[in-house]
């Protein structure tokens, strides 16, 4: 065959480049739109008003595509390897929840959705804090879907690990992502616009920690002290 044989296409870095920076152009426009969002829910608590609702709902689906850009640009930025800023120090578990419970709290509050919590309040443990808040919030934000009017945020040390658990009063997760082992392959369904993104990066955080040859996990569950779903983020 005389003519040179076509060699895949692996893309070139000025495209890549290109496609982070839009996306990050994209997340920060969209966070204008969330903090708006925020402010006139603050500045209107009542949901008396019929765009209450709708605006509430407008907050959900923008914080959603947030968190899915956020996790976009971690994952580019080689999550886990040398490039990363990935930076474990001792945390405090009080202001751990503190931040958690901040960025997620009018959004509860606008779906009247009450959140518990429960954590040892002087407990500290060696964690890379912007990711691990970034892998509970949107745990969270996900539970706002299915839950009925709870969620609960506890943590608590067991044996090795520190676990840290997002529970709902909602229906629970359907088997098929029971029994695929939280993977994230597994989680895509195009029925429910569900691309598994969430799952992957939490997988991916949670492997990054790692003590004495053991690293980090998560897991989907039924049932817990609500009844419902819960997200498990395991950390050594």
């Amino acid at each position: 065959m005389d003519e040179q044989e076509a060699q895949p296409n692996e893309g070139s870095p000025e495209l890549f480049m290109f496609l982070a920076s839009t996306v990050h152009d994209m997340k920060n426009s969209i966070s204008v739109v969330s903090g708006t969002l925020e402010n006139l829910l603050s500045a209107h608590p009542s949901n008396a008003a019929p765009e209450y609702g709708q605006m509430a709902q407008m907050l959900y689906q923008t914080k959603r595509l947030n968190d899915n850009l956020i996790q976009l640009l971690a994952l580019y930025k080689d999550v886990g390897k040398p490039g990363y800023p990935f930076d474990p120090a001792p945390r405090s578990m009080r202001e751990l929840v503190e931040l958690v419970a901040g960025q997620a709290h009018v959004l509860l509050q606008s779906g009247g959705i009450a959140f518990e919590t429960d954590y040892p309040p002087d407990g500290i443990w060696t964690l890379d804090e912007d990711l691990v808040i970034g892998v509970l919030v949107h745990a969270i934000n996900n539970a706002v879907r299915y839950t009925r009017d709870r969620i609960r945020l506890s943590i608590a040390v067991d044996g090795d690990y520190l676990e840290l658990r997002v529970e709902d009063n909602g229906s629970g997760f359907p088997d098929a992502m029971l029994e695929s082992g939280a993977s994230p392959k597994a989680a895509i369904n195009f029925l429910n616009n569900s691309s598994g993104l969430g799952l992957y990066f939490s997988s991916e955080v949670a492997r990054m920690h790692k003590h004495r040859q053991r690293s980090g996990s998560i897991a989907l569950e039924n049932g817990g002290t609500l009844g419902g779903g819960c997200f498990v983020l395991r950390l050594p």
